[in-house]
């Protein structure tokens, strides 16, 4: 039986020991997490049959291939980064000492992580399909990819309260920083990925809004954590 190790759904090559194979039309194909497994196994011939001719393209495949081309397939970001930055700012108003900067980081780092989270908890069966392609812990560990959302939400309340400022500043340099190891090796692999950071909800690729997310998160809660020592 021909046995393929190239992942027919993200592109990557699989070393032949993994877990996640499954066998269509005597053919059998191996897969890097369990979530590419999962929607092949849904969808096998939109993942093998080859692209129909520009006129004649399927729709699905179009969208795929067209996504985070257009600046508005960026709105629910913006409007994500928007909120955050305008609900920290109306908390400024009920400080009597004016502008605190510090302070506006913590809440608007709170919001953004909050609503972050919030939109994986909407289809988390989603969110784990598409975290475990490139996540370095989720893509073995697919109970990480579930826990992952109540430990952002955890943060973005944390930054809500100011409790323990500098754990959550240390706790989020490390879930972001190791977060983005993953992000930065699926693309010097070049694989063509989607970003899970808002779990279904956002289609635009893996490099734009990830390393925005992880990295971003990461410097801020360094500048913090380097502002209190």
């Amino acid at each position: 039986m021909k046995t393929i190790s190239t992942d027919p759904v993200c592109g990557m090559d699989v070393n032949s020991g993994t877990e996640f194979r499954t066998t269509h039309d005597g053919t059998e194909y191996l897969f890097c997490s369990a979530g590419c497994l999962r929607k092949f196994t849904l969808q096998p011939k939109r993942y093998l049959e080859t692209p129909a001719p520009a006129a004649h393209e399927d729709p699905v495949r179009k969208r795929e291939k067209d996504r985070g081309r257009r600046w508005q397939d960026y709105i629910p970001l913006m409007v994500i980064i928007g909120l955050a930055i305008l609900a920290a700012l109306a908390k400024q108003v009920h400080y009597a000492n004016g502008w605190n900067g510090m302070t506006w980081m913590h809440d608007f780092m709170g919001f953004f992580l909050v609503m972050f989270s919030m939109f994986k908890f909407f289809d988390l069966d989603g969110f784990a399909d598409g975290f475990q392609m490139y996540d370095l812990l989720a893509k073995p560990v697919r109970g990480y990819a579930y826990i992952y959302p109540f430990l952002e939400l955890g943060l973005g309340l944390g930054y809500l309260s100011q409790w323990q400022p500098v754990f959550i500043y240390t706790s989020t340099i490390v879930l972001m920083g190791f977060g983005s190891l993953g992000v930065l090796r699926a693309l010097s692999k070049g694989l063509d990925l989607e970003c899970a950071c808002m779990g279904t909800i956002l289609k635009v690729p893996l490099s734009t809004v990830a390393l925005m997310e992880d990295l971003g998160m990461a410097v801020m809660a360094a500048a913090m954590l380097w502002a209190v020592w």
